[in-house]
């Protein structure tokens, strides 16, 4: 009987700019911890987004609106990356 392998403690964050994971999470993080980084990424995109939505778009060129989209994506990336790592270990059955 082959044992499978244990659960790796980090795991690599999505990333589409680089081939090697440079981002990783710990999956053994305090559950307080893993939330407080959600939470500080979700309110600044939401911030972000509010911001821009006051923003009357003519002021800005085709450009920006891409930038602006690209950081939007990357923290609500990064939100749901961590979150996967939460709700895994929030549905675990107790030893």
């Amino acid at each position: 009987m082959i044992n499978p392998l244990p659960p790796r403690r980090f795991i690599p964050m999505k990333q589409f700019a680089t081939d090697y994971p440079v981002l990783l999470i710990d999956n053994q993080a305090p559950i307080r911890e893993l939330h407080n980084c959600v939470s500080e990424r979700l309110n600044a995109a939401l911030k972000y987004l509010h911001l821009m939505a006051c923003t009357s778009l003519p002021d800005y060129a085709e450009n920006d609106v891409n930038t602006v989209t690209e950081i939007a994506r990357i923290l609500l990336q990064d939100v749901r990356d961590v979150f996967s790592v939460i709700e895994q270990r929030g549905f675990e059955v107790p030893k």
